[in-house]
């Protein structure tokens, strides 16, 4: 059974049981990177997830990084990808399943340093087949913007609700 095919908001529930136990943000954020693959290359942290909003940290390493010596592109909007989801599958009803339609990204500088995915978003408040514009903006250390994202997700009923 796939996280689309549950009655519950499994992300809602596994969040809302190991975040408060130690270690639990980290085992939560492995399980996530165990589930989506290729997210979990990024080996993001999850450091806050509530009803339409998170904080998701990457730690900068050799494996992120392009030949300026900055992350990448690309981890960058992983991390952009994954900062919203988190926020929106965790405020979604139980019978609702979402998928990114569109991602707009707009990098506005070199990014280094622990960067860190902040969300707040739209509370889908049914099932309903509906569009939702998910921002997201990605921080260094110092606190400077270095991506504006948004994710144009598709929410709607899980199959047979």
């Amino acid at each position: 059974m796939g996280l689309a095919d549950s009655d519950r908001n499994l992300v809602r529930d596994l969040w809302d049981r190991l975040s408060p136990l130690p270690g639990g943000k980290r085992v939560f954020s492995k399980v996530v990177g165990r589930t989506a693959p290729y997210t979990g290359t990024i080996r993001a942290r999850v450091v806050q997830l509530e009803k339409g909003h998170s904080r998701v940290q990457m730690k900068d390493r050799p494996g992120l990084r392009n030949h300026l010596r900055s992350v990448h592109a690309v981890a960058l909007a992983n991390l952009v990808e994954l900062t919203g989801n988190l926020a929106l599958v965790y405020s979604m009803p139980d019978d609702a399943r979402f998928i990114v339609a569109g991602m707009d990204l707009d990098y506005v500088k070199k990014a280094r340093g622990t960067i860190e995915g902040r969300c707040d978003c739209p509370v889908p408040e049914s099932n309903e087949r509906r569009e939702f514009l998910v921002p997201v903006t990605l921080h260094d250390e110092t606190g400077e913007v270095v991506v504006r994202g948004t994710l144009r997700s598709l929410v709607g009923p899980k199959p047979g609700k």
